[in-house]
């Protein structure tokens, strides 16, 4: 069974204490849209900025990647992180940037790919787009590969949030109406998801321990038959990405009970988050990161900063993140270094604390 964390966009794929596994990169919090857009932009515009004076300061560095850029998305063709990569690199064709080629090389829960690229030379011609299973993995199964110490973090680029939902006919209306439910008939409910070892099933398992729960977590190898799971109450929750879910809640097919983003999200401004549902400082995003090969030169990483975070820019402006259901984010260079160093060390507590094992 697949394990990984992509989601196909017709279907679908920091912390504050120690039940926090993804938090907040606005320091400590999302306070409103118009703030979070607004300090996204200065992150974006101050790299884009800093490229720029690196590239008129000599074109050494960015010869070397005159040729053909190879993106690998470690994900079938048609997920999220296929669509954003192939996004990016048309608009990065248009600002008359280097030609990108996007490769898919899916396998072992985007293992496969990542060690393709950790191998690669370090001249700023082959790069990595990957999820939040860039962290979990390692503590899952071998790879041949330190998601710390392999990599030069350029950005993380998006989150996309995470939503507990019921079919539409359930009893259930809010989260607490669900974990109440499981906590009176211990094993007798089901959730959802893609899995095992996923940004879900992590959450999850941590969620029981939280709430003091017996519920049983349902894997799937993709979103569509875990949501066609739901739909035809097969299973009682599904827990996903918006991106995945968003249709089918808009046709009112699926209930949202609760969201684990640290605050409200923009598209379900009535739902209430897991923190708020009584599970304080609860949160899981799903995110998006773009990574070159260790000992890629800083000139070289500066600007592949400043070309992806343009085009992330007019990508945001032109309303096409939303559209996908993705929240763009905007750290890049060491601050994305420290944050994938605490979602690792986050991570592994969590798996052995559930004690997840690879299937």
């Amino acid at each position: 069974m697949r394990r990984g964390d992509d989601r196909p966009c017709d279907d679908a794929e920091d912390v504050r204490g120690r039940s926090s596994i993804f938090h907040s990169r606005f320091n400590g919090q999302w306070s409103s849209r118009g703030e979070v857009m607004r300090l996204v932009h200065r992150r974006f515009s101050f790299f884009v900025v800093a490229s720029l004076l690196v590239m008129l300061s000599g074109h050494g560095a960015w010869s070397q990647t005159a040729r053909a850029t190879r993106i690998v998305v470690p994900y079938p063709p048609g997920g999220v992180t296929d669509v954003l990569a192939r996004l990016l690199a048309e608009q990065i064709g248009r600002a008359q940037g280097p030609a990108i080629v996007v490769e898919n090389r899916a396998g072992a829960s985007s293992v496969i790919g990542t060690e393709v690229v950790a191998r690669a030379a370090p001249d700023g011609n082959t790069l990595l787009i990957n999820a939040t299973a860039f962290v979990i993995n390692p503590h899952l199964q071998k790879v041949n590969y330190d998601p710390v110490t392999s990599f030069e973090p350029i950005c993380q680029l998006v989150n996309l949030p995470m939503v507990i939902v019921v079919n539409a006919a359930s009893p259930y209306r809010t989260l607490g109406d669900l974990l109440g439910a499981a906590r009176d008939k211990p094993g007798s409910l089901t959730l959802a998801s893609v899995g095992p070892g996923t940004v879900s099933h992590v959450a999850f398992e941590q969620l029981k321990r939280r709430a003091g729960i017996d519920m049983t977590f349902v894997p799937y190898p993709g979103n569509a038959p875990a949501m066609n799971a739901l739909l035809g109450a097969h299973v009682t929750a599904a827990f996903a990405d918006y991106s995945v879910l968003a249709e089918q809640i808009k046709a009112g097919k699926l209930r949202a009970l609760a969201t684990a983003s640290p605050t409200r999200i923009e598209w379900l401004p009535d739902v209430p988050t897991i923190s708020e549902s009584g599970y304080k400082d609860f949160t899981a995003d799903y995110w998006l990161g773009l990574f070159a090969p260790a000992k890629t030169a800083k000139e070289t990483v500066s600007q592949l900063t400043g070309r992806f975070t343009a085009a992330m820019q007019v990508l945001q402006a032109k309303g096409t993140l939303t559209s996908l259901g993705l929240f763009p984010v905007g750290i890049c260079g060491s601050e994305f270094g420290a944050f994938l160093r605490k979602q690792y060390d986050e991570y592994g507590r969590a798996i052995r604390e559930s004690g997840i094992k690879a299937e």
